[in-house]
């Protein structure tokens, strides 16, 4: 069973222009959003690189991630959610916040993923729910479809018992940190042009 927030029915932006505003999220089976402890550690992480990047959330839920980031001035977030309760409720809060630069797709991720993309993303959140079997296809989907820009960052959480994940050797490990029940790593993604002329 997934565990749940502990504050529920709420998400609340750690930092930048929506700093402290706290949003009404779906209480939905299996929803899980990531606590404001490891969104502070991955935003840390991130701090030179979220200004004006160009965002993909692939299992958005709550929005955490992905309002966090455009509260911290990311220039635009394609956000991808299953569940319609989840999101409609991150519609509506992407219109409390008067955010423009935004979408929402409600739809299954992996279909998403293998139509492409016409342009790559330099943040890529990967936070499925847990035991479904969903991180390796993600990647691959990722990886095949061109979704990533040279040097992306990529943020992976999943259950820390998970040990089987296929990451390409293109992606080179950055951070890693466990918390409870929880594994996160951060990559980025260097094409092999790239280390070629790194060399």
């Amino acid at each position: 069973m997934a565990k749940k927030n502990t504050s529920s029915g709420q998400v609340r932006i750690i930092s930048g222009q929506w700093r402290s505003r706290k949003l009404p999220i779906h209480d939905l089976e299996g929803l899980r959003p990531t606590t404001d402890r490891v969104r502070e550690t991955l935003f840390n992480w991130l701090a030179n690189d979220i200004r004006g990047a160009k965002v993909l959330d692939c299992f958005a839920g709550s929005g955490a991630l992905c309002l966090e980031a455009l509260s911290r001035y990311a220039s635009f977030a394609t956000i991808i959610e299953l569940q319609k309760n989840a999101a409609n409720q991150l519609k509506q809060n992407l219109a409390t916040l008067q955010c423009q630069n935004a979408e929402v797709i409600n739809a299954d991720c992996l279909q998403v993923l293998a139509k492409g993309t016409p342009g790559g993303f330099d943040i890529v959140f990967i936070d499925p729910p847990f035991r479904k079997d969903l991180v390796n296809k993600t990647i691959e989907l990722l990886m095949q479809h061109q979704w990533l820009n040279p040097n992306a960052q990529i943020y992976l959480e999943t259950e820390s018992e998970l040990t089987s994940v296929n990451v390409p050797a293109t992606w080179v490990a950055l951070k890693e940190k466990k918390a409870g029940q929880v594994c996160y790593r951060l990559y980025q993604y260097q094409p092999n042009d790239n280390l070629l002329s790194a060399d």
